[in-house]
């Protein structure tokens, strides 16, 4: 189940970015951040940019990490859940563990402390290569399958933290927010790529952060949170990805399970069937009793 206070915190780190507050967030042991250095993008999608978030030094030190370790950047099949090789995504990457070292756990401290998301909802760190021409074709965050969305839930947020400059190309862009949000100021940005034109873009910095949300504060999916990687055309790109759960994703969650001790008996009367909401479950929320529904 969806833990509403992570939306309630949610609403207040929102708040804090959106009207510019002088303010800081920080607890005994967060690091301080900056509201002013926060820009909406998007309300549809709901999309923030942080200028400035990571340092030179941050971001030179997880390209130093990546660099030995880098393979073919891989998608989950929408059916099965595994990873898979796709021309849709061109890039190579690699994965840095949580708290790999103090200044990996210093840039997780600051997502946290921005975002207003526990820690150990988030993935590892995937740190990403776009070389000349590559690119991730729009996709979703979320998951259309139920083997991801079994660990921590469906990923509510996104923080994409850009490492290096890009010349041109490589903008984050998404091809269906709301058409006011792109006319708003009705001037063409002739820096953008032709990708770049296609909807909200934010063009890659060193050091800035794009932070969005994949579903509503209800929980359910923001379909208008597609996105994707436009082809480098000068230069090389580098960034870091932290995908951030509803629940905690640190936690193996076993979801091919009984949870009540009749879930036997149940079955044998046909209750998978008559109620299967209890039973089996959805998605987003496994039954009770899928083990003995033969579910999993």
């Amino acid at each position: 189940m969806v833990d509403f206070r992570v939306f309630v915190a949610l609403f207040v780190a929102l708040s804090l970015s959106s009207h510019g507050s002088n303010a800081s967030y920080a607890d005994a042991s967060s690091p301080v951040v900056n509201p002013s250095k926060v820009k909406q993008i998007s309300w549809r999608p709901r999309a923030f940019v942080y200028e400035g978030f990571l340092t030179d030094e941050e971001c030179d030190h997880l390209v130093f990490l990546a660099k030995s370790e880098l393979k073919h950047s891989a998608v989950a099949d929408n059916i099965s859940g595994k990873s898979k090789l796709s021309e849709v995504r061109t890039s190579s990457g690699m994965f840095i563990r949580k708290g790999k070292d103090p200044i990996v756990a210093r840039i997780e401290d600051k997502i946290a402390a921005w975002t207003f998301l526990p820690k150990e909802n988030g993935e590892d760190l995937q740190v990403l290569r776009y070389e000349h021409g590559q690119k991730y074709d729009a996709h979703h965050d979320y998951f259309s399958d139920k083997v991801n969305i079994a660990r921590g839930g469906h990923r509510l947020a996104t923080v994409l933290m850009y490492l290096s400059d890009v010349a041109k190309g490589g903008e984050t862009v998404f091809p269906q927010a709301e058409i006011k949000e792109r006319r708003k100021n009705h001037v063409v940005d002739e820096t953008l790529s032709e990708c770049g034109r296609q909807g909200v873009a934010v063009k890659p910095r060193k050091g800035d952060a794009l932070l969005f949300f994949s579903l509503f504060p209800n929980a359910s999916i923001d379909e208008v949170s597609l996105h994707g990687g436009c082809p480098v055309l000068e230069g090389e790109k580098w960034s870091a990805t932290k995908w951030i759960h509803v629940d905690s994703f640190d936690r193996n969650v076993d979801t091919c399970k009984d949870e009540n001790e009749r879930c036997e008996k149940w079955a044998a009367l046909g209750e998978c069937k008559n109620n299967p909401e209890y039973m089996v479950g959805s998605a987003e929320v496994p039954g009770a009793c899928r083990r003995s529904c033969k579910v999993c």
